[in-house]
């Protein structure tokens, strides 16, 4: 053999060498979906899995009501050495992670990126003057956090010019055209569905979609442990109540009083909190629109009003409708509301940190059905019509 011949066979190896070396150092789509689930116990709207690669999937079940498909998006570790090969096909977004630089779009993202110790990632939000955080509309007011416009109509310029990593996007349906258009000047936007979860620690346990971007997730399992332990434990105080009173809720718009429905989110803390729902029979998880009249037919001498609409005082109830002093509850004072809780920009406290809060909630209510329960809680939420 010549040494042309030697050199050649010798050159031909190496490259056959170097191309299989390169073929086990990939991990093919299969392979990535060889995956762990991570327990996810009280959320219907998403799952978590860890791939044998290292990459998360998360999938996204409910971004709005009645979605027709789900949502799969892939976090890749900057740190892994071995980058998984993925087809896009297969996911609406791939993310590299942990993210520096992210916009959120929903006043319930707020709480989560605070206990995640990440506020300071957040550099875009539409309508920034919703948020009541006082930590983060110091950054606002800091110029840190850039005011985005309206979510359905999100400044997009500005977006791109932001160059985020990540938006996290808020939709009542697939049709925001803003959103599109950033997924093709190559944002990637991620839907986040907690607002249609239907149960107190099934909204919390949303911090679990938040961490994997942050590389968090250990931190999120202990933030949410704490919720979930300090609402059951309070759950089961209310048991200890020896009556067991009835509540009224919502209030009249047009004519129409629009109350929660038996399977409801709200409803879910009055039942916990060991009281009598008047509208618990309803299968809706949404609002019910009644009469005033079959209002008060059913609820005329329930115990306690919760949640009077936007109301917070008795001389705006007079003004409003002649009806309201037919209530019992409205006769012996016993209306509360979250509406008189608000943040520095006028926001409510309710909307934006009740979610992520659902054991003070919960604990706001008990004391107020039966304050001997717990004689030392002071009202967070829920104060007393003014």
């Amino acid at each position: 053999m010549n040494k042309f011949s030697f050199k050649y066979i010798a050159l031909l190896s190496l490259i056959l060498t170097l191309v299989s070396c390169k073929e086990k150092s990939e991990i093919s789509l299969s392979e990535t979906l060889n995956r762990d689930l991570v327990a996810i116990n009280h959320a219907k709207g998403f799952s978590l899995e860890k791939a044998a690669s290292g990459i998360t999937i998360i999938k996204v079940f409910s971004p709005w009501p009645d979605a027709e498909k789900a949502f799969t998006y892939a976090l890749v570790p900057k740190a892994l050495k071995i980058i998984p090969k993925l087809n896009k096909k297969d996911f609406d977004a791939i993310i590299t992670v942990p993210v520096e630089r992210i916009i959120t779009t929903s006043t319930t993202h707020i709480p989560a990126l605070e206990n995640l110790g990440v506020i300071d990632k957040l550099i875009g939000f539409p309508d920034t003057r919703y948020i009541s955080s006082k930590v983060t509309r110091k950054k606002i007011d800091e110029g840190k956090i850039a005011d985005l416009g309206n979510n359905e109509s999100i400044n997009t310029e500005m977006v791109i010019n932001l160059n985020p990593d990540l938006l996290i996007g808020f939709s009542i349906n697939n049709q925001n055209k803003a959103y599109k258009t950033l997924q093709r000047s190559n944002i990637p936007v991620v839907y986040n569905g907690d607002w249609t979860e239907q149960t107190p620690l099934g909204k919390a346990e949303w911090i679990k979609f938040f961490a994997p971007f942050f590389s968090l997730e250990e931190k999120a399992e202990d933030i949410f442990r704490t919720t979930e332990s300090n609402y059951l434990a309070a759950k089961v105080l209310a048991k200890k109540a020896k009556n067991k009173p009835t509540v009224l809720s919502g209030a009249l718009y047009k004519d129409v009083w629009y109350l929660p429905g038996g399977k409801s989110w709200a409803a879910s803390f009055i039942n916990d909190a060991n009281a009598d729902y008047l509208w618990n029979d309803t299968n809706t998880t949404g609002s019910l629109s009644l009469s005033v009249e079959s209002v008060l037919a059913k609820a005329s001498n329930a115990s306690f009003w919760v949640s009077p609409s936007q109301f917070i005082s008795y001389n705006e109830l007079d003004e409003a409708s002649r009806h309201y002093s037919q209530f019992k509850a409205y006769k012996e004072k016993k209306i509360y509301t979250f509406a008189n809780t608000k943040g520095d920009s006028g926001g409510l406290l309710f909307y934006e940190l009740g979610p992520a809060r659902p054991d003070l909630i919960l604990k706001d209510l008990i004391y107020i059905f039966h304050p001997e329960l717990l004689p030392e809680h002071q009202l967070f939420f829920f104060k007393p019509l003014q």
